[in-house]
């Protein structure tokens, strides 16, 4: 009698996402073509980047102006002792590859209120903030507003917190919510026009890793389900009450005095760098486009000079407001506060039509009004996206 010889077949092995697809509707080369702006990488951004690198989204782009000190280690599963005075948003997108080798990522490294061109919010499909300031949050709303997108707002303070997703172009945005106590409390905090890193880093909001997971969790949900065509919850807000584990929707209204649900359009895109583009340059540009001399009209108020009042002294200073420190707002004579000269504007009159946008503070591959009359053209200076986006732009075009 002949043996019978049984071969036994080894069990598929599962791939990496394969769990996923088990969902419906789930589409992994959806997440893997994804681009993601997070903006924030303490306690919220670290679980916003650790939840896209175990989803398998494929671009993330991480900004943060702050770094690394051993009080976010309790709360930041990205972080160790060791990158304590690192940069957190280099330190965040270097350790989602970490877990996610595939995954290509881009840091930022400054103030996201005046220095990050509107050009990476046009970029990305989706934006989710991990904030603990006003500020910053308005900054972001006016931004995605401003490129028609959408953003997934997190907070969160002691057990609780909360998430919400605003789209300005069909709802409430971010502003709409503000109370009139949040825009006093805005107003004061802006009463010093020379905002610096110092300032922004004084509000230290008290919370847990464990309310961080939970608020980021839905956040990075909202925006799976966002990028899958989905319902998602626009205009309303997931509400997490850590103490008595009670959870709850809360749908906002839009305000009909809110002026951030407008877009710009058209936005023209033009292969300029703003270190390399003049003033004048630029209005030669809005005068072929519109037919007529126009004007320059900036997303921030920029920094001409300061001036001592007891001293009678100016020193021009051309900068971006992000990148001026208190000190030197001091006069160096008399130790007394000097008062910011700012514009917003600019025309061919101007002694600055010699100057670059980049000198003046204009930060890259930002996106810039031309006005002539009633008639208004943008202009995205796409010049700056490859150095911008980094590996980010490599990856693009690898998979273009």
């Amino acid at each position: 009698m002949n043996d019978v010889i049984h071969i036994s077949e080894e069990p598929e092995q599962e791939d990496r996402f394969s769990r996923f697809r088990l969902i419906g509707w789930w589409d992994q080369d959806r997440l893997r073509a994804a681009k993601v702006l997070v903006i924030g990488a303490g306690a919220l951004g670290n679980e916003l980047i650790k939840n896209l690198a175990l989803l398998g989204v494929g671009n993330v782009l991480v900004a943060d102006l702050d770094r690394i000190e051993n009080s976010n280690l309790s709360r930041s599963v990205l972080y160790r002792a060791e990158d304590c005075g690192k940069s957190k948003a280099q330190t965040a997108a270097e350790r989602a590859r970490h877990i996610f080798p595939e995954m290509n990522t881009q840091s930022f490294d400054g103030n996201i209120v005046f220095d990050l061109g509107l050009g990476v919010y046009r970029w990305a499909d989706v934006i989710l903030g991990g904030l603990d300031n006003r500020e910053a949050r308005v900054a972001i709303n006016q931004a995605a507003a401003r490129t028609g997108k959408v953003w997934i707002d997190g907070a969160i303070e002691r057990l609780s917190g909360v998430a919400r997703v605003f789209d300005p172009m069909s709802g409430p945005c971010y502003e709409c919510t503000m109370s009139e106590i949040d825009w006093k409390m805005l107003e004061a905090r802006r009463s010093c026009a020379l905002l610096t890193r110092d300032e922004m880093q004084e509000g230290k909001v008290p919370t847990t890793p464990t309310t961080s997971s939970v608020v980021a969790g839905v956040q990075a949900q909202e925006a799976v389900k966002y990028l899958h065509g989905l319902d998602v919850i626009k205009g309303q807000g997931f509400v997490f009450d850590g103490e008595y584990h009670n959870s709850y929707t809360v749908t906002y209204q839009q305000s009909e005095d809110c002026p951030t649900h407008e877009a710009y359009e058209p936005i023209v895109e033009v292969p300029w760098k703003v270190s390399e583009t003049t003033v004048g340059q630029l209005l030669e540009r809005i005068q072929q486009d519109l037919g007529k001399p126009g004007v320059i009209e900036f997303n921030h108020d920029l920094l001409n000079a300061l001036t001592c009042p007891e001293c009678n002294v100016s020193e021009p200073m051309f900068a971006s407001l992000g990148k001026v420190k208190v000190s030197q707002g001091k006069c160096p004579q008399c130790g007394g506060n000097r008062t910011p000269e700012m514009y917003h504007t600019l025309d061919a009159s101007s002694p600055l039509v010699d100057r670059t946008l980049g000198e003046l503070g204009v930060p890259a591959w930002d996106i810039i009004g031309g006005r002539a009359g009633m008639d208004m053209v943008y202009y995205e200076f796409t010049g700056d996206r490859d150095e911008v986006l980094g590996p980010l732009a490599s990856a693009e075009s690898t998979e273009n």
